[in-house]
């Protein structure tokens, strides 16, 4: 490493500490946050349910989704119901409200996106998305995503 040069964990830690700040603060100023995101997002794209497969694609426990459904079920955008054949399984579902909070949210995302994507080519993005991979699977030795691109 050269002198003064910052260790590239650290580098890469803080630049993503100031992107997710700044996705974070763009869903607060929507009104909404990066766990109610998830979860609308997790719904709308139909392969998840259950409270527990919801937990497992975002990668949380469950005792924490139900704390963030608890919330979003007071704010009249999901309904948990019990699974009729199993009684301990709460399958989540949008309500009208809910879907109508991720539209709104979708449009501010994909801004979001956008704005992250400016002055860059479709090439240098793919570039950057195997560049982090590799850091990531360097850092861990397995291979979260495939890597895909040119």
């Amino acid at each position: 490493m050269a002198e003064g040069t910052e260790p590239i964990g650290l580098f890469v830690t803080r630049r993503a500490r100031a992107v997710s700040r700044a996705f974070e603060a763009t869903l607060a100023d929507a009104g909404a946050s990066l766990p109610t995101w998830l979860v609308l997002a997790t719904l709308a794209g139909g392969m998840h349910e259950s409270q527990r497969e919801i937990a497992d694609a975002l990668g949380i426990e469950g005792a924490t989704l139900t704390h963030h459904l608890n919330r979003m079920e007071s704010a009249g955008l999901v309904t948990r119901t019990r699974k009729p054949g199993n009684r301990r399984v709460h399958d989540v579902a949008m309500t009208d409200a809910g879907e109508g909070t991720f539209a709104a949210l979708l449009a501010v995302v994909q801004a979001f996106d956008a704005q992250l994507r400016a002055g860059f080519s479709s090439r240098e993005l793919a570039t950057l998305r195997r560049l982090l991979q590799r850091l990531a699977f360097n850092a861990t030795g397995t291979r979260s995503e495939p890597e895909g691109g040119p």
